[in-house]
C-alpha cells in the first residue's frame, strides 16, 4: 500500500507543479477558444491541462518501475507499455483538437487506433464470466471489438460530462477511488497478481486527477481540454479491461464454475461494464445521443442539454451543481462496490435507498428555497427575506404590464435654468426624434 501511496503522490504533485507553466504554455500558443453558446464560464480559458496530466501519468509509471514491489507488474506484464503507447496516442489527438479544433470523425478514428495499439500489445479482455453460462473464452476477434468498443465509449463518456469546473476530473477521481480498492482487495485478499496492474493504474489515476484539481475547481484557471478528458477516459477503460480480461473467476472461490460466475456476478459488474462505475457519464453519453439524433443532428453536435446544464437550469449554483454530480458518482460505484464485497447484507441496499433519497432532495432543493422569519431578515442573504422577494416580484408585475423594465429612481434636479437647462431638454428632444 505505501508503494502505491508513493506513485499517487509523485503523479499528483508533477501534474500539479507542471499545470501553472502549460497554463502559461497555452495562453502564448492560443489555446483559448472564444465563448461558444453552450460554455458556462465567463471568460476564455486557456486549455492543454492534458499535457500536464500525461507527464504525470509518465512520471507514476516511471517511479513505480522503480520500486521493489510494483517492479514486478512491469516485468510479468506488458499492459504499462500498452496503456503508455496508447495514452501518448490519444493525447496526441487530444492537444491537436484543443488547438485546432479537429473533426469530430477523426477523433473517433484516433480513438479506436489508440484502443486497437493497446489491443496488439495484449490490453485486451480474452474471457468473460455470463450468469448461468459459466466463463466464456472469446475469440481474438471478439475480444478485441468488444476492447475497442468499451474504450471508445468510457472516452466519450469522460468527454462528454466535461463541462463544468472541476467535473470530470472529480467524477473520474471517484471511480477510480472505488475501481482502486477493489483491484487492490483482488490482489491481497486472493492473491490474484493478474490484478496488479489494475490497481497501479487506478492509484496513477488518482494522482492525475488530484493534481489537476486545485487548478480547474471553480473558478478554474485551465481546462484540461480533449487532451485531459480523453486521457482519463483511456486509463479508466484500461484498468477495467485489464482486470475483466486476465482474472479468471474460478481462481478467485471454490466449486464449480457455474456456481463460482454465479457468486462474482456482483463483483464482475463493474469490471464487465466500466459504464457502471461511470454511470452518470454514460447516461449523459447516452441522452445526448438520442437527442441529438432525434433533431436530426450529428451525436457529436455540442449543445446544453447535458446533466450539468439542466442542474444550472433548474438553480443550482456551478459549485452546487458539481457537488450534486459528485454524489450521485460516488454513491453509484461505492454502491457497486459495497455490493461485490457483500452482496446479501441488506444494510448496504437500505443505505443506498436513503442516500438516493437525500440525493434526490439535494436534486430538487432549489425549489424549497427556505424563507427566514421578519424578525431574522437582518442577518440573511436578501434571497431569503420575504419583504424583498415580495418586492422584486411588485415590481417585476408592475414592469410586464407597462411593456417596460422598471427604472431606477433617481433625484430630481432643482434650480436647473438659463443655458443648461436649455440645453438639457433640446438634447432629450433631439434624442427622441
Amino acid at each position: 500500500m505505501r508503494e502505491y501511496l508513493l506513485t499517487l503522490c509523485i503523479t499528483a504533485a508533477v501534474t500539479y507543479l507542471l499545470t501553472g507553466p502549460v497554463r502559461k504554455f497555452a495562453i502564448v500558443a492560443g489555446a483559448m477558444p472564444e465563448i461558444r453558446a453552450r460554455d458556462v464560464h465567463r471568460e476564455p480559458t486557456p486549455r492543454l491541462g492534458g499535457i500536464a496530466m500525461f507527464f504525470g501519468l509518465c512520471a507514476g509509471l516511471l517511479v513505480a518501475d522503480h520500486l521493489t514491489n510494483l517492479n514486478g507488474v512491469f516485468e510479468k506484464s506488458n499492459e504499462p507499455r500498452a496503456l503508455l503507447s496508447g495514452a501518448a496516442l490519444i493525447w496526441l489527438i487530444g492537444v491537436l483538437d484543443d488547438k485546432f479544433e479537429i473533426d469530430a470523425l477523426l477523433k473517433l478514428g484516433g480513438q479506436m487506433i489508440a484502443a486497437g495499439v493497446m489491443v496488439m500489445q495484449g490490453l485486451t479482455i480474452l474471457w468473460l464470466p455470463i450468469p448461468t453460462v459459466g466463463t466464456v473464452a472469446l475469440t481474438q476477434w471478439q475480444g478485441t471489438l468488444l476492447t475497442v468498443a468499451l474504450v471508445v465509449i468510457t472516452i466519450n463518456a469522460v468527454n462528454f460530462v466535461d463541462g463544468l469546473d472541476g467535473l470530470a476530473a472529480g467524477m473520474v477521481c471517484i471511480a477510480a477511488a472505488a475501481f482502486f480498492m477493489y483491484t487492490y482487495r483482488i490482489w491481497y485478499s486472493y492473491g490474484i497478481e493478474a490484478a496488479a496492474p489494475a490497481t497501479l493504474f487506478a492509484a496513477i489515476l488518482m494522482g492525475m486527477c488530484l493534481g489537476f484539481l486545485p487548478h480547474n475547481m471553480h473558478p478554474a484557471r485551465i481546462f484540461m481540454g480533449d487532451s485531459g478528458s480523453m486521457l482519463i477516459g483511456l486509463v479508466l477503460a484500461a484498468g477495467a479491461i485489464s482486470v475483466t480480461g486476465n482474472v479468471d473467476p474460478d481462481n478467485l472461490f471454490g466449486g464449480s464454475e457455474r456456481s463460482t460466475v454465479h457468486q462474482m456476478v456482483p463483483v464482475y459488474i463493474p469490471l464487465l461494464m466500466p459504464l457502471t462505475i461511470i454511470a452518470i457519464p454514460a447516461a449523459d453519453l447516452i441522452l445526448a445521443i438520442v437527442r441529438r439524433t432525434w433533431r436530426g443532428q450529428s451525436p457529436f453536435a455540442a449543445d446544453r442539454g447535458h446533466l450539468h446544464h439542466r442542474l444550472l437550469e433548474i438553480g443550482h449554483s456551478h459549485s452546487r451543481a458539481v457537488l450534486i454530480m459528485y454524489f450521485w458518482s460516488g454513491l453509484i460505484a461505492f454502491g457497486a462496490l459495497g455490493y461485490s464485497v457483500n452482496a446479501a447484507s441488506m444494510w448496504i441496499v437500505l443505505g443506498v435507498v436513503f442516500l438516493s433519497a437525500l440525493g434526490l432532495v439535494l436534486l430538487l432543493l432549489p425549489r424549497f428555497t427556505p424563507r427566514a422569519p421578519r424578525w431574522a431578515e437582518a442577518f440573511v442573504p436578501p434571497r431569503y427575506r420575504r419583504r424583498r422577494s415580495a418586492e422584486l416580484a411588485a415590481e417585476a408585475a408592475l414592469a410586464a404590464a407597462e411593456g417596460a423594465e422598471p427604472q431606477p429612481r433617481t433625484p430630481v434636479a432643482v434650480g436647473v435654468s438659463g443655458v443648461n437647462g436649455a440645453t438639457a431638454v433640446g438634447s432629450r428632444s433631439r434624442s427622441a426624434r
